[in-house]
């Protein structure tokens, strides 16, 4: 008896459920970005996407072998599904092998003992969710990112101030406070598509001789325990770009 219906079957379904997967991901994703419903829900969305999308690839593989044997017209749906889901998966499952990679923190600083503060933006009441306690965090910080440390830049406070304000902008963040005169800068960021929400304070001080300016800055992320390692990203790029302006 010929297993082509069967083989039909296997190629329709793998390629409705990558479709379904898409969907689900899409309107999720798109749901979170406007703020129609909450990040994280959009979030467990686009995972979910990611776990049926898994599924019809694994479904594609046996209808593609079976259609080589019966002909049953399915290789172009199920070789859609195969290549679109398991890329699917394989992006979802290199996230989580980035967020496995950084510490599960999501409160990045160059300052651990006196890191910047907020002044409108607050931070967030569970902040320290995931690490328990703020020795944690410092331990888990300096394990992490011990390379991130303020930088010193031959420049007056309102002079760096100034710059960084004009690299903020560029970046497309939100500025809350801009106070050349205090060394301060207070900002949102986004990230991703779904625009996930990271505050971000610089902090400019001059330096005890005088000559030149400490910068010190801060990026927290407003939802979540880890960050894949976003912020520090950020700090990074900023402090680099900012010692070049």
């Amino acid at each position: 008896m010929s297993d082509a219906p069967w083989t039909r079957r296997l190629g329709k379904t793998s390629l409705w459920l990558v479709v379904a997967a898409l969907v689900i991901a899409g309107v999720g994703v798109s749901l979170a970005r406007y703020d129609i419903i909450a990040k994280i829900p959009g979030l467990f969305a686009l995972v979910g996407g990611g776990v049926i999308a898994l599924l019809a690839a694994l479904i594609a593989i046996p209808a593609l072998f079976l259609n080589m044997r019966w002909r049953a017209g399915v290789g172009m749906m199920a070789g859609f599904a195969l290549i679109v889901g398991g890329g699917y998966a394989g992006f979802l499952l290199s996230r989580l092998a980035t967020a496995r990679s950084v510490p599960p923190i999501h409160d990045i600083t160059t300052d651990l003992a006196n890191p910047p503060q907020f002044t409108q933006l607050r931070v967030r009441v569970d902040n320290l969710v995931g690490v328990g306690t703020l020795a944690h965090w410092r331990e888990l910080h300096a394990r992490g990112y011990g390379d991130i440390r303020g930088i010193t830049i031959p420049r007056s406070v309102a002079a760096v101030t100034s710059d960084a304000e004009a690299l903020a902008r560029a970046r497309g963040w939100e500025i809350v406070v801009a106070n050349p005169a205090e060394g301060r800068l207070e900002a949102v960021a986004h990230v991703s598509y779904i625009r996930f929400e990271d505050q971000v304070v610089v902090r400019v001080t001059p330096m005890p001789d005088g000559i030149g300016s400490r910068v010190d800055m801060r990026s927290v992320s407003r939802v979540g325990i880890g960050d894949q390692g976003v912020n520090a990203a950020r700090i990074r790029e900023f402090l680099a770009a900012l010692s070049a302006a």
